[in-house]
């Protein structure tokens, strides 16, 4: 938790600067492909980053949707998805970085409306082993929604 924007940014840049190839940032400042189909863009980090092959990397993003109970938004894109289906989007595109350390900047800003961490806690506990560690980074204001997390 921070107490200012400098010291969060601050921080950010430092954590990104530290580990630039496992970083994976789940961020209103890296949004989805709009262009391009859910799977896509959790598809595409995969075909990208380890040259995997087309088809296995979207049969592998898409089974990563159903685990997390949304395979109904495979061939949706971003302007279509609420809030909670978007950040579940940029989490599980973030989980699919080898050796990822997820970077969750400041969740309440992804989804407003939700009155605690609990949605997200639960969906990071769907994927907890596609990923080395989750850091959430956000104002000591918002504090009283992460409860004891």
């Amino acid at each position: 938790m921070f107490d200012s924007e400098q010291a969060l940014n601050q921080s950010l840049h430092q954590f990104l600067h530290d580990y630039p190839l496992q970083v994976a940032p789940v961020s209103v400042d890296v949004p989805l492909i709009s262009n391009q189909d859910i799977y896509m863009n959790i598809a595409l980090i995969k075909q990208y980053h380890e040259d995997m092959p087309k088809r296995q990397a979207q049969r592998l993003a898409v089974e990563y949707l159903e685990r997390v109970d949304l395979g109904q938004i495979a061939y949706k894109r971003n302007p279509a998805l609420n809030p909670e289906e978007r950040f579940c989007g940029m989490l599980l595109r973030a989980a699919m970085v080898k050796d990822a350390m997820i970077l969750i900047d400041q969740p309440f800003k992804i989804i407003p409306h939700l009155k605690d961490i609990q949605f997200v806690t639960t969906a990071l506990k769907k994927i907890d082993d596609l990923y080395l560690s989750c850091h959430i980074y956000d104002y000591q204001w918002m504090k009283e929604k992460y409860g004891e997390l």
